[in-house]
């Protein structure tokens, strides 16, 4: 996975290319969640969409591919209900080492707070549809698992950073920390400790959720947090390092203080689920979630030139 430096653009910046709109006018229409990649030159981008809780929550994941990175056509899309799902969250695309793509999906366990995360293999993105399927981190009675930023390394082993929720108080589900699992093949995962935790009486005191990984060595992220139980699906995204850079992805990771936090600068604030696409010039494509005045989100990128 190709280096990233700390630097960001403005991901808020009024000027942002909206990729892909809302579905709706509103709180709770939301576009985003997204992961990108780019392979020979074309841009492949996979993303949920949202609706309010009374229309069903996340319904469809799609993956869409586009030349410039801006304007971007469906090729494959997936509706919850063919995976008996209440709702999708973030997917992630993955090319494989293989030559094949993968698809991670985020899953709702209808009627409960848990969430399993399951694998979709195909030939092409356009198999995605109808791939084969693997339940690849189920989560358990504790624990919810969803959201996850996925890596092969240049020695072909899988990386993964994923988002957790306790289950054991009723009421308190929405806290979240991130911990990281290894790989051989990104289906059979070991898990290998919480590396990035909620910070008592920080912006993050919530819960704290790796959604862009910058650079592998030294490990250096970005992440959603948020302060209160109050802003779950506002969050807004920082920075963290690895606190041992020779430990490598296995990293803790710490909050960046001297990088200010992201959010936007419309009604609920929301800034968050941000994907880095490193550019072959050495420019690096952003992609957030963000907030728009009516509160509705939007999928918006966001370049940050060589």
């Amino acid at each position: 996975m190709p280096s990233v430096t700390h630097q960001l653009p403005d991901l808020a910046d009024p000027d942002a290319v909206v990729v892909v709109p809302a579905p709706a006018p509103g709180a709770g229409n939301w576009s985003g969640a997204a992961s990108a990649t780019l392979v020979d030159g074309t841009f492949y981008l996979t993303y949920r969409v949202r609706r309010p809780l009374t229309e069903g929550r996340g319904v469809t994941t799609v993956v869409a591919r586009s030349e410039d990175g801006e304007r971007f056509e469906t090729v494959a899309e997936v509706h919850r209900d063919a995976f008996g799902a209440e709702s999708f969250e973030r997917p992630v695309l993955v090319r494989r080492p293989d030559g094949g793509w993968r698809l991670y999906l985020s899953c709702a366990t209808p009627g409960s707070k848990h969430w399993w995360i399951e694998a979709v293999d195909a030939p092409t993105p356009e198999g995605l549809a109808d791939g084969e399927r693997t339940v690849t981190l189920p989560g358990d009675d504790g624990v919810a698992v969803k959201d996850p930023v996925v890596a092969v390394d240049a020695g072909g082993r899988w990386h993964a950073w994923i988002c957790e929720h306790p289950l054991g108080e009723v009421g308190e589900e929405d806290r979240m920390s991130t911990a990281y699992a290894t790989s051989a093949d990104g289906l059979r995962w070991d898990r290998r400790g919480t590396v990035l935790a909620p910070r008592p009486g920080a912006w993050d005191a919530r819960g704290a959720r790796v959604s862009a990984v910058l650079a592998l060595e030294p490990l250096t992220v970005l992440y959603d947090g948020r302060a209160r139980a109050a802003d779950n699906w506002h969050e807004t995204t920082g920075l963290a390092r690895a606190a041992e850079p020779a430990l490598g992805p296995a990293s803790m990771l710490v909050a960046d203080e001297e990088v200010p936090v992201l959010r936007s600068p419309h009604s609920d604030g929301a800034l968050r689920y941000a994907a880095a696409v490193p550019l072959p010039d050495g420019g690096v494509r952003f992609y957030v979630e963000r907030a728009r005045p009516d509160g509705a989100h939007d999928l918006v990128t966001v370049v940050r030139p060589a």
